[in-house]
């Protein structure tokens, strides 16, 4: 707004011209609106506990894409960014979140027309007959055309026997890619080493995703955070004694195995305990605005929690 300001004081006061004004004035808010963009989108990103690797390769996504859209307003040589991606990492790493992003910052930067995430798997891809698994490949590019193709545990197309399909999946995949340059960004993601093996399986699938993200798994303290920061979006807190028991539940379960969930086993801890608050508060008959919010000790499990 002040650069914007500085503009119409020099037009006002005869140091430019009114041709030179207008052509000022619109180069800034472009660079305003891109800005602004950019800066919602790191928001959105920076918000999530965690993730700095993948934070900084999403960072350099968006710079990149934001130079060669500059570059190509300046009419100087432009390359289009190829943004199909692998997302490697265990289960409740922010994965799908980071898709979801990433198809709301790529809207918002005018590189997506929709920006929607289309999620699927081996059972939504793989038919059970020959042609049968083209049809369901193209409609899945089809609905996420102007968006992003999410395909978890994208390793399995490739599992089966002589009899299965899953080869044919990943040939119209590669087909999809092929017809759908523009408007359209595949993720393919899973475990990192079923992932590797994967790539390794398909030589023509590898240099089709020049953006591998790698997701590791979230620290105790990360963990902690991200439960305390669900709590808070749902508008709940924790009594001191919660507190201390939650973490303690939660240090159960990571030491007991550190790839329970991640994420997930996090939530499925809040989720419990926020129906156990439901039904003690049900037994009491007490639902003034401290008891609905405060979570208490006795509202957290003691067992351990499937990831």
């Amino acid at each position: 707004m002040i650069r914007k300001e500085i503009i119409i004081n020099k037009y006002r006061q005869g140091q430019i011209s009114t041709e030179d004004f207008f052509i000022k004035l619109i180069e800034e808010e472009k660079k305003e609106k891109r800005e602004s963009v950019e800066k919602k989108a790191l928001e959105k990103l920076n918000k999530l506990i965690g993730l700095k690797r993948v934070k900084k390769v999403v960072e350099e996504i968006i710079a990149v894409t934001l130079v060669q859209k500059i570059r190509k307003e300046k009419l100087l040589k432009s390359e289009p960014v190829v943004m199909h991606m692998i997302f490697k990492g265990n289960p409740g790493t922010g994965k799908t979140t980071v898709a979801r992003i990433l198809g709301e910052v790529f809207y918002e930067m005018n590189v997506l027309s929709q920006g929607h995430l289309v999620e699927a798997e081996r059972a939504d891809l793989v038919g059970e007959y020959i042609g049968h698994t083209a049809i369901k490949m193209r409609n899945h590019v089809k609905k996420a055309q102007g968006g992003i193709l999410f395909i978890d545990e994208a390793y399995s197309l490739c599992r089966g026997g002589k009899k299965d399909f899953g080869k044919e999946a990943i040939d119209a995949l590669v087909k999809g890619m092929e017809d759908n340059r523009e408007d359209f960004i595949l993720i393919l993601a899973g475990y990192k080493e079923e992932m590797d093996a994967f790539l390794r399986s398909n030589p023509g699938l590898k240099s089709r995703f020049p953006i591998q993200i790698e997701f590791e798994d979230y620290n105790l303290d990360e963990l902690i955070s991200i439960g305390e920061l669900m709590l808070k979006d749902r508008e709940y807190k924790l009594s001191l004694g919660a507190k201390k028991k939650m973490k303690d539940v939660i240090e159960k379960n990571y030491k007991r195995d550190r790839y329970i969930g991640n994420a997930r086993m996090v939530r499925n801890i809040i989720e419990a305990s926020i129906r156990n608050q439901a039904v003690r508060l049900k037994k009491t008959n007490k639902y003034g605005v401290e008891d609905l919010i405060y979570i208490r000790k006795e509202d957290i499990n003691k067992g351990e929690i499937n990831g």
